[in-house]
């Protein structure tokens, strides 16, 4: 769909334009913050995949629309810039947070091959704001508990753009360093090998009885929430409105909860209403085995950097750089 003609008067700048990138949050309306849909209220134009589209067919009213496919980025990012540079107010809407998965780094990536530059106060000047919305990493835990209350990080397994062994690599890592784990676009009709090939990866580091989440559709008519282990997730209804979440050594599932624990055993113990601070350990501390702690214990040992490298999973280098460093 063509935009109307803006018709600027002779002598006159052309007005400034505004791209809004939107996050939806998971799609259901009272997900959907204040402030993204008062960006959808003034916006003349909306650009985005069709699916997202649909879920704000009803704030669309009198508004140009443009529906693009799930692969066409940054065609959605160009017909931005161009409205933009008529003066019109575009909202770019993605689903979940615009910064994460989303459309923020695509449009980016095209306004500065454009030449844009932020705003400096000059005639036509074209103003970017990103409006954060609750990405589907925090959308499925909420669904499922509390598995992302310790370290976790992200991996999409598509290679429509990235390289297979660069996932592979994250996979790897991620999984020797107990991180808990969002898996993003896990599968698709196309794609069936990559949530294997992330399970094989994974239980290379991990016990097979580790807690999965499996996510589908999270806050959408058609939820599905299926509990799993890390040997049994592939098996599991997965697709492309999926989001898998694997734990770590801690995680634990009870009464139809997963939940990681931040430590607070690690210096705590507690009986009934009871609270108590362990042996060794300091309230508002760093525990004895923190960085200070630690580095007295491995300096006190005895041992060569090979056999504190194998006990503790770090590179050697490192380890002996840490006993070849005088304490603080």
């Amino acid at each position: 769909m063509n935009a109307p003609e803006t018709i600027v008067p002779p002598g006159t700048s052309a007005p400034a334009g505004k791209i809004m990138l939107v996050g939806l949050g998971p799609g259901a309306h009272a997900h959907l913050t204040e402030r993204a849909r008062a960006a959808i209220a003034e916006a003349d134009t909306i650009i985005g995949y069709v699916t997202y589209i649909r879920l704000v067919a009803e704030l669309l009213e009198g508004k140009e629309v443009i529906r693009k496919s799930m692969t066409e980025e940054l065609d959605r990012a160009i017909e931005a810039l161009e409205r933009a540079r008529q003066g019109r107010k575009v909202a770019l809407v993605s689903s979940g947070d615009a910064g994460v998965y989303g459309m923020a780094g695509p449009t980016f990536e095209v306004l500065f091959q454009a030449g844009w530059t932020p705003p400096s106060g000059k005639p036509g000047d074209i103003e970017v704001e990103i409006v954060p919305g609750a990405s589907a990493l925090n959308t499925c835990a909420a669904l499922v508990g509390a598995p992302l209350t310790h370290d976790f990080c992200a991996i999409s397994l598509s290679d429509l753009l990235t390289p297979w062994p660069a996932i592979a690599r994250r996979l790897d890592a991620a999984a020797y360093a107990d991180f808990v784990v969002a898996l993003y676009n896990p599968k698709s009709g196309r794609r069936t090998g990559q949530i294997v090939e992330a399970q094989r990866i994974f239980l290379r580091h991990r016990d097979p009885a580790t807690p999965v989440a499996i996510v589908k559709s999270a806050y959408r008519p058609r939820q599905r929430i299926e509990f799993s282990t890390l040997e049994r997730m592939a098996e599991a209804d997965i697709g492309m409105l999926t989001t898998v979440l694997i734990g770590n050594s801690n995680t634990f599932v009870r009464d139809g909860l997963m939940v990681t624990p931040r430590g607070y055993a690690n210096k705590y113990a507690v009986d009934g209403s009871e609270r108590a601070t362990r042996a060794g350990e300091q309230a508002g501390r760093s525990l004895s085995s923190g960085l200070d702690g630690w580095l007295a214990t491995i300096r006190a040992s005895g041992r060569n950097a090979r056999e504190l490298a194998a006990e503790y999973r770090l590179p050697e280098d490192y380890i002996r750089a840490a006993l070849a460093h005088p304490p603080a």
